[in-house]
């Protein structure tokens, strides 16, 4: 004897006349619409390279500027530090150390 009382029967059922029930259409549509950035970006990428590519890399004008700005006392004294810190690590590094290590 079966019992079919407050049983739910399952159906699935296929609708080919949805549109939602057609998923590849919307993996298309996603397609198209990377592949459509990505040749935009490829195109404005190449446009600005372009752009770029014609201006100018060095000008004198802005090279004389700068050769005006350094001055040889500054470097002088730049030099001296560096010497200086140079001098105070070989101290550092050639001293022996204060504590006697109590593996040894």
């Amino acid at each position: 004897m079966k019992i079919n009382f407050l049983k739910k029967e399952k159906s699935f059922k296929k609708y080919k006349d949805s549109v939602w029930s057609d998923v590849n259409l919307y993996w298309q549509i996603a397609l198209y619409i990377i592949l459509t950035v990505l040749l935009a970006s490829l195109f404005f990428g190449y446009r600005i390279y372009l752009s770029i590519n014609k201006e100018p890399v060095f000008s004198d004008a802005v090279n004389n500027s700068k050769i005006d700005k350094i001055k040889k006392d500054r470097i002088e004294k730049t030099l001296e530090y560096f010497q200086e810190r140079e001098v105070k690590s070989k101290e550092i590094i050639n001293s022996p150390a204060p504590i006697i290590d109590p593996s040894l």
